[in-house]
């Protein structure tokens, strides 16, 4: 019996573009573990041999994924403030990875990037020394930028509450199980600065990357 299709399907020609949106669309909801050749041609409506006329095998799948990723994320425009430039890529990145937390730690472990992973670290590069940093400081503040970019975001994923709410009852959960003054600074920062009303992780995230891009403007001079 012939295979079924989808409407879509029979009215989008299967492009490599469209294989990889797909792959990526299924590792969002799902993971990329998940991800199978399977799967995949059923989201686009073939049998997964169809699939290799467009990606060599999964390697070339991830790779075109993560390029996709690396597509979503704001880059310096050429005469762009390099402090300024560093700050809202390193806020763009976090949001594109927030989106596909699939895609951490796979970042940067491609052993051949795509030409939207290409441009990107160009440009990053470019506008860092363009904005008068040696090679030696522009190599220390990309190593740095991304540490703290692709770090904070894994631990990020990995926390056990994800609203101000949820927030706020593990800490009084956590606190419940030990004795008044057992354990003072944890009940100090919980109490005073965790469960204070509008508290978010997440913001977190800029006071530190603002201590980076301080420390390297210092570096700078």
């Amino acid at each position: 019996m012939p295979r079924r299709t989808t409407p879509q399907a029979d009215r989008e020609p299967l492009t490599r573009q469209r294989v990889l949106r797909a792959a990526v669309e299924l590792a969002d909801a799902g993971g990329v573990e998940t991800l199978s050749m399977r799967k995949l041609g059923e989201a686009v409506g073939v049998e997964a041999m169809s699939l290799y006329n467009h990606v060599a095998n999964k390697d070339d799948l991830l790779d075109g994924m993560v390029d996709l990723v690396f597509g979503e994320v704001e880059l310096p425009r050429p005469g762009d403030d390099w402090r300024q430039a560093m700050r809202q890529r390193a806020i763009s990145m976090r949001l594109a990875l927030s989106r596909h937390r699939w895609a951490i730690g796979l970042m940067e472990s491609r052993s051949t990037p795509g030409p939207a992973t290409l441009r990107h670290h160009d440009a990053l590069l470019g506008c860092l020394r363009q904005g008068g940093l040696t090679l030696t400081l522009t190599a220390h503040a990309i190593s740095v930028l991304d540490s703290y970019i692709y770090g904070f975001a894994l631990q990020e994923k990995s926390l056990p509450f994800g609203s101000p709410e949820e927030t706020a009852e593990l800490a009084e959960s956590i606190m419940g199980g030990f004795d008044d003054g057992e354990y003072p600074y944890l009940t100090e920062i919980a109490t005073a600065h965790v469960m204070r009303p509008g508290y978010s992780y997440g913001d977190e995230f800029l006071y530190g990357l603002d201590l980076i891009l301080d420390g390297l403007h210092r570096a700078t001079g």
